[in-house]
């Protein structure tokens, strides 16, 4: 008996100091599903009908050895090293300013797309698209610097980051790509050839961070989005559907609880995410009936889905056709 309580004790204690054992590593949880008819006020335009739309989130925390042997086991939960969350060469802060940056674009975009789809016009202002920091590996090496401003791709002026990165994204890795950059107080045409995604090696990419500067759209209407803590662009898709519900006459949910992720651009293409597992996990514990993904994630969504019915989109189309279906 004596010798089973030692056992104990040794493989307590050897639980506590793993506890504190720094890995270098994230665990990407499943987070919440938010209901966006709480999230999102219309002017004049309130959500009266059955059905709701939400918002998925997840949940990264820096993993100790604990927690990564659990991570490790778990088929829901990821292990991901610090340096594919937060990039080594900017601070925390600085990549959370990016990621604030990123979801207030999609919250722009969003209200845009929609109010466009109703029916109104909805002109664009902004100063260019400014680049934050060079990621290592960057075509841009010595060439390009934080601070420069990029007006326009292939002679195309943009407006928005998402514009660059679905520019860049066009062409093959390794492809050439004509950048206009004001650059101080010149401005200069640039070619630089493409190098894979860091994250998605099949994409084209400069390994550059952008955002837009000094953007906004002319709203017609008032809409507000409030989203709390969360950041990111992975809920645009979800805020176009939302808002769009609230200026048409028909109920887009058909009295369903339909959730969902993915980035969306202005041409309304739905573009892929990240912790697309934990975002259907969570979906399913929130009891939701469906699940819209965006097709380059599908293959990972099928895998965490057990009794949520996961749909496949390419863009915002096929969202709402699958969504007409449903009567």
């Amino acid at each position: 008996m004596r010798k089973y309580f030692k056992l104990a004790v040794v493989i307590i204690f050897v639980a506590i100091l793993a506890s504190f054992v720094p890995t270098g590593y994230y665990l990407i949880k499943p987070g919440t599903a938010d209901e966006l008819g709480s999230m999102i006020q219309v002017e004049g335009e309130g959500r009266n009908e059955e059905g709701q739309f939400y918002m998925v989130t997840v949940s990264q925390q820096p993993a100790n050895l604990l927690a990564l042997l659990y991570g490790l086991w778990s088929p829901i939960l990821d292990i991901r090293p610090i340096s594919k969350v937060v990039p080594p060469d900017i601070t925390p802060e600085e990549y959370n300013r990016i990621m604030q940056s990123w979801m207030q674009d999609s919250k722009y975009l969003a209200q845009i797309i929609a109010l466009r789809r109703a029916g109104y016009e909805v002109p664009i202002v902004s100063d260019g698209v400014e680049i934050v920091e060079l990621i290592p590996g960057s075509p841009g090496e010595g060439i390009l610097k934080a601070g420069d401003i990029i007006k326009a791709i292939e002679g195309v002026s943009v407006n928005l980051a998402e514009e660059v990165v679905e520019k860049i994204q066009k062409k093959k890795v390794g492809e050439n790509v004509w950048l206009t950059v004001k650059q101080g107080e010149d401005l200069n045409e640039l070619e630089l050839p493409t190098t894979s995604h860091v994250e998605q090696p099949e994409k084209a990419a400069l390994r550059i961070y952008v955002r837009t500067l000094n953007w906004h759209p002319l709203l017609p209407l008032n809409i507000d989005i409030e989203t709390g803590p969360v950041i990111g662009p992975s809920a645009g898709m979800m805020f176009v559907l939302e808002i769009l519900d609230r200026l048409v006459p028909e109920n887009l949910t058909h009295g369903y609880r339909v959730a969902g992720t993915g980035t969306i651009t202005l041409a309304e293409n739905v573009g892929g995410i990240g912790g697309v597992k934990q975002k259907v996990a969570a979906a399913e514990r929130a009891g939701i009936e469906y699940f819209l993904v965006p097709e380059e994630n599908y293959g990972d969504a099928m895998q965490a889905a057990r009794k949520i019915e996961v749909v496949s989109v390419r863009d915002l189309e096929d969202a709402l056709n699958f969504l007409t279906n449903l009567k």
